[in-house]
Order: structure tokens, then C-alpha cells, then sequence
């Protein structure tokens, strides 16, 4: 889920058409999941074909990126690799809640409540090996590059920004700013119209892009206190401080300059500390493993493995899929053209 900075960073909406021309690295397992939890019936049961399986993410990713490639976006989706040693205990506590949210959604379910049986049911989203695979496949054949990470996938995408090989990385999380990435562009692949949860009421969600210089020029901070910020308040790594918000962390790490009389104050004053081997995830966020491994390149969609994959495999609609064939391939001659202008 990552660490919630939104109390103390700012963004600005934008339009897609904003980023016309430009690579975005995509943060490959974030969007999946979005798709998967997003693109559900009323009742929370994800999209599936014949066989049962399901196709909530084959749907989203196919039709998304068309979106993408009409307003000019270059995507190219990074996934994950193996999660660092001290990621174990947080994917643990995150496949338990997900097991506890399917037994709610089965209560849900016995009492009829949709509200209830949709929230569970994203609460209990999974991406299973094959998911993954075949979001893989998909994306070959549509011509999306795609990069396999040494470890998580939104460092890599982070790390690539940086270096200027993408103008942004793409994620839901905030973690993007702290692995490095000088802007972060957020509901990317959720804008639109968005019911609010347990409210019958809808919303506008545009894209969000954030700086990072700019928010740390105007909140009086380096990337490294901004890394100590967030392990206050708690990370996909380490159990925060009881008490302690993005804006109490703010204060804290301006007040103190040695990371080591910091964390004396706050056991003193909290009663608790951070984990042994807090430095190692402190420098995992400022140098993060990554690869150069990999080469930014539209190809040319596979138009019929993808309708063999789409309609024959997962019982697609034939005519949706060929009409955004049709799209795909003008927004692709029309990326190729404006490059060759340029």
C-alpha cells in the first residue's frame, strides 16, 4: 500500500493529453491491482470467462492502454521482482487481512449486502503468478514494452526517471518521490468518474502529478529526511510510530539534525522504536537495486494472437476487441509519425 504522504505533499490535475509524447514507467503490480479491485460487477465479483478465470486485468489493461495511446502516452510497465528480506512481515500481515476479508465477504454475501460484498471482495484482491503472466503476454502482443525488476518494481520505474529515461514513474504510491523519481503522476489509470465508497455519491478523478524538488524546496527537506519521514510514520517495510502522522514527522525532522537523537526523542517521548535494522531500509530507499536492462520501444501490436488470446482463450467480445484493434493501430501510426517529424 505504501507510505500516505498526501498530508504534507502537493500535487496539480492534469490531462493526459499533458503527456503526450513522453515515456511513463509504469508500476506494473499497483495497476494490476487497481484493475483487479476496480473492474468488478455490482456485487464484487471480478469480470471471469467460461472457465472461471478471471479477466478483470485483461480487460483493464487492454483498453486502458489504448486510452493511453490515443492521448499520446508512451507506456512501459515494470514489474516486480523479489521483495527485500524485510518486506516478508508486511506481506504476511497483508495475507491475513485478505483472509479475514474473505470471510466478511461470505458473511456479506448470506446477508445480501452489495455495498458490503464489492468492499470485501476488492479487500480480498490477490495477483496470482498467473495473473501476472498473462498481463505479460497481453502486453507483448499489444507492443508495450515491459521490464522484469531485480526487486520492486516502482524502484525500478523510480530509478529509470531519474536517469531520464521515462519523464515520470506511474503509481498509486507515494513511494515512487522517496525511491527517487524527480515526478510521480498518480490516477492515471482511474480517471473518470468514481463512485465513493459506502457513499452513493460519484467524483472526477484526473491524473496527478507531483514534484518532488518542488515539495521538498517548499517543505525545507532533503530526499533522505523525507525517507526518515515516512519510516516514522510507516512503510511497506516497517511499522511506524503509534501517534506519530506525516505532519508530526515533518516537525520532528526539522527540529532534529542526527537521525540517531531523533529516534532518543521519540522513544522517550512515544514509548516505542523503530526496527534494528531501520538504516538498511533507509538506504534501500536512497539506493534502490535496479537494472539497465531494457530498451523503450513501441512495436507493432500482434492484432491476431491478441484475438486469439482475448476472444478464443477468455470470451471476449469479438467486436469490441477488433474495434479497439482499430484504435490501437491508429494511435500507434500516429506515434509513429509524429516521432518521424520530430
Amino acid at each position: 500500500m505504501g507510505v500516505n504522504l498526501k498530508p504534507i505533499l502537493s500535487g496539480e490535475e492534469i490531462r493526459l493529453s499533458e503527456l503526450r509524447g513522453r515515456w511513463v514507467g509504469i508500476d506494473a503490480f499497483n495497476i494490476i491491482y487497481q484493475f483487479l479491485t476496480s473492474i468488478r460487477q455490482p456485487d464484487g465479483t471480478p469480470l471471469i470467462d467460461e472457465n472461471g478465470r478471471i479477466t478483470s486485468h485483461l480487460s483493464g489493461l487492454f483498453y486502458r492502454n489504448i486510452n493511453f495511446m490515443e492521448n499520446g502516452i508512451k507506456p512501459v510497465y515494470v514489474f516486480d521482482g523479489e521483495p527485500p528480506e524485510f518486506k516478508r512481515e508486511t506481506i504476511e500481515e497483508r495475507t491475513t487481512r485478505k483472509h479475514e476479508a474473505e470471510v466478511k465477504y461470505l458473511d456479506a454475501v448470506r446477508r445480501g449486502s452489495l455495498e458490503e460484498m464489492r468492499l470485501f471482495a476488492q479487500q480480498s484482491t490477490s495477483i496470482t503468478p498467473e495473473i501476472v503472466q498473462e498481463a505479460k503476454e497481453l502486453l507483448e502482443y499489444m507492443g508495450i514494452p515491459i521490464i522484469q525488476a531485480p526487486a520492486e518494481g516502482e524502484a525500478q520505474a523510480a530509478v529509470m526517471a531519474s536517469r531520464g529515461d521515462v519523464y515520470a514513474a506511474v503509481s498509486q504510491d507515494y513511494d515512487s518521490l522517496l525511491f527517487g523519481s524527480p515526478i510521480l503522476i498518480r490516477n492515471l489509470s482511474i480517471t473518470g468518474r468514481r463512485k465513493l465508497p459506502r457513499r452513493n455519491e460519484y467524483v472526477m478523478v484526473y491524473p496527478e502529478r507531483i514534484y518532488l524538488k518542488e515539495n521538498l524546496e517548499r517543505l525545507g527537506l532533503t530526499r533522505e529526511r523525507l525517507v526518515w519521514i515516512a519510516v516514522l510514520v510507516g512503510t511497506d517495510y516497517n511499522q511506524g510510530i503509534k501517534g506519530i502522522g506525516p505532519k508530526t514527522a515533518l516537525k520532528l525532522v526539522k527540529k532534529y539534525d542526527d537521525f540517531d537523537e531523533l529516534l532518543k526523542y521519540v522513544e522517550g517521548k512515544y514509548g516505542m522504536g523503530l526496527p534494528y535494522n531501520i538504516d538498511k531500509i533507509i538506504e534501500y530507499f536512497l539506493n534502490p537495486p535496479s537494472t539497465t536492462d531494457y530498451t523503450l520501444k513501441l512495436k507493432r501490436p500482434d492484432e491476431s494472437k491478441i484475438v486469439d488470446f482475448l476472444c478464443e482463450e477468455h470470451d471476449f467480445s469479438v467486436d469490441r476487441v477488433e474495434n479497439g484493434l482499430n484504435k490501437l493501430r491508429r494511435a500507434l501510426e500516429n506515434q509513429i509519425q509524429q516521432t518521424t517529424l520530430f
